[in-house]
């Protein structure tokens, strides 16, 4: 008598998404987790594990689709500070494991069902899937509203309005803007590389570039040739540049220090999720 066969199980990787795009998985979720355990972001960044720099583009990239804050930076104390899950980390956490849960089983019953299928086959399926999944190379990403569309011979300006203080702009072809879906009140995400945003410091210099945050140096990592500077946006938003070496000194960046992130509206990059 043949033993009985297993049906090969299906699993996958959730992704929560929200209306602007998917910004949440397994990983992060364990952040997000070892945060509200540890208060500390190099002791949750260990227990993942991730590299410290990780974790923190992690952070940010979290807190600047979310419509609030996952995490929060605290200071003082006896230990000088710290890192906090605020409550609407710990609900999204919560909603998470749940829809986590939820979609083992509906897994685990595909997978019965597809196995008994004819032409069956669980691991060509699997392989599809990764197939269709994207990710952008792009570190600044902006979730926001389209504000106002001004219409050229060729392109399109795109104002998207991100909160109450910040509003981004964008050149796209006509085309583009059809292709997308762009109109007054539709949702999209602006997509900016960290090489393109130029970093300043003076308020009364006068430059050509249209988008200009303002914020504050929260972080600096150094590379081989090259640094990565994190600006704090406030409402729980950053920017990331990468500048050279001699930048960072000749404007004298330190953290703490006021500075500005400057990029041309040819420097984003549109998206919609269907």
């Amino acid at each position: 008598m043949k033993p009985r066969r297993t049906p090969p199980r299906l699993t996958g990787h959730l992704e929560v998404s929200t209306d602007l795009g998917a910004f949440l998985g397994d990983k992060r979720v364990r952040l997000l987790e070892a945060i509200g355990e540890h208060g500390s972001i190099s002791q949750a960044a260990k227990h993942v594990p991730l590299s410290y720099k990780a974790a923190w583009d992690a952070v940010d990239a979290m807190n600047n689709l979310a419509d609030t804050p996952l995490v929060e930076r605290s200071t003082g104390g006896r230990s000088g500070g710290g890192t906090l899950l605020t409550d609407h980390g710990r609900r999204v956490i919560a909603l998470y494991r749940a829809v986590e849960a939820e979609h083992q089983i509906t897994l685990d019953r595909l997978a019965t069902r597809f196995a008994s299928e004819p032409v069956g086959d669980v691991h060509t399926f699997q392989r599809l899937l990764r197939r269709m999944s994207v990710r952008t190379s792009a570190r600044n990403q902006f979730a926001g509203t389209v504000s106002a569309l001004r219409e050229g011979p060729v392109d399109v300006e795109v104002l998207l309005r991100i909160d109450e203080h910040l509003e981004l702009a964008a050149v796209v072809t006509r085309d583009s803007a059809e292709r997308l879906g762009l109109v007054i009140g539709a949702e999209a995400i602006a997509l900016v590389k960290a090489s393109s945003l130029l970093l300043l410091t003076d308020e009364r210099l006068r430059i050509s570039a249209r988008n200009r945050l303002w914020g504050e140096v929260s972080r600096i990592v150094d590379g081989p040739v090259n640094a990565e500077v994190t600006l704090d946006l406030g409402q729980g938003r950053s920017a990331v540049a990468v500048v050279t070496h001699e930048s960072v000194q000749s404007l004298g960046l330190v953290v703490g220090l006021r500075a500005c992130a400057a990029f041309k509206v040819s420097s984003v990059i549109l998206a919609v999720i269907d």
